[in-house]
């Protein structure tokens, strides 16, 4: 039975293209990560928006990998209001809302954590900038659209660095950290029309990993109990799962760790 709140939800949910399931778009579409959840939520039958800022070829390629039709490539910079409005005008104006927001764009770079002056204020900001700042106001640009979607949701890609306070260096875990908390803040704001929820992954397989020495990724491994690093498919699956089978969580931290923490 639908309560007033869901009927009038219902009654103004535009339908969308031949696939119908769902719009989605993924910040940072063009990485490692974001191509593999751009790949599975087209896989699920959602049609999908890649954004990316700087690499046109990558996201590009992203996009051709895409089953199905009607997706889209949007270059647009998180960190620039201007550009965050033009993208939400062409997804309103091609698609008409929003139903999967995945805040999947940050930075970083390595940074031993007791070199303090080797973390300069303007990486520091850079970092929160981007992983912080961005998410938000990427969900303030698209919120409106949200709330004309099918059980909207928002999952932002945190990191188990939030939790740990280990990782690449200590202005990103502190960004993480926050990022985990402004998902609870807002998966209060937001309820209940638009879920938010972060996904929470350890070490990932891909780009970033490859920069380091195997004897190094090989301990990594050795620490985390189910004795493998997650791949950028895990988090895509994750991606996928959470936007259609946990519909009743919200300001929640959903861990891709391989039990990493224990």
């Amino acid at each position: 039975m639908l309560n007033k709140t869901d009927a009038v939800n219902q009654t103004k949910i535009p339908p969308l293209g031949v696939r119908g399931l769902g719009l989605s778009l993924v910040t940072g579409g063009g990485g490692g990560i974001g191509s593999e959840i751009c790949r599975a939520l087209a896989r699920a039958g959602y049609q999908v928006v890649v954004n990316y800022q700087n690499n046109e070829q990558k996201a590009q390629a992203t996009l051709d990998s895409l089953e199905g039709d009607d997706h889209a490539l949007f270059k647009a910079s998180i960190t620039d209001g201007e550009s965050l409005g033009a993208m939400a005008d062409f997804v309103k104006e091609k698609y008409g809302r929003l139903d999967i927001l995945v805040n999947n764009a940050g930075i970083t770079k390595p940074v031993p954590h007791a070199d303090l002056d080797a973390l300069d204020d303007e990486w520091f900001d850079k970092i929160m900038q981007t992983n912080v700042r961005g998410t938000f106001a990427t969900v303030r640009a698209f919120k409106s659209l949200l709330l004309l979607g099918n059980q909207p949701v928002v999952i932002n890609i945190s990191s188990i660095a939030g939790r740990t306070g280990v990782g690449s260096n200590v202005a990103y875990c502190a960004s993480k950290a926050a990022v985990d908390s402004m998902t609870r803040s807002l998966g209060r704001a937001l309820a209940p029309q638009i879920r938010v929820v972060s996904l929470s992954p350890g070490w990932v397989m891909g780009e970033y990993a490859a920069n380091f020495p195997a004897d190094y990724i090989q301990e990594q491994i050795n620490k985390t109990p189910l004795n493998r690093l997650a791949e950028a498919q895990d988090v895509a699956k994750a991606v996928v799962a959470i936007a259609q089978n946990f519909t009743f969580s919200t300001g929640c931290i959903f861990p891709v760790d391989g039990g990493r923490e224990l």
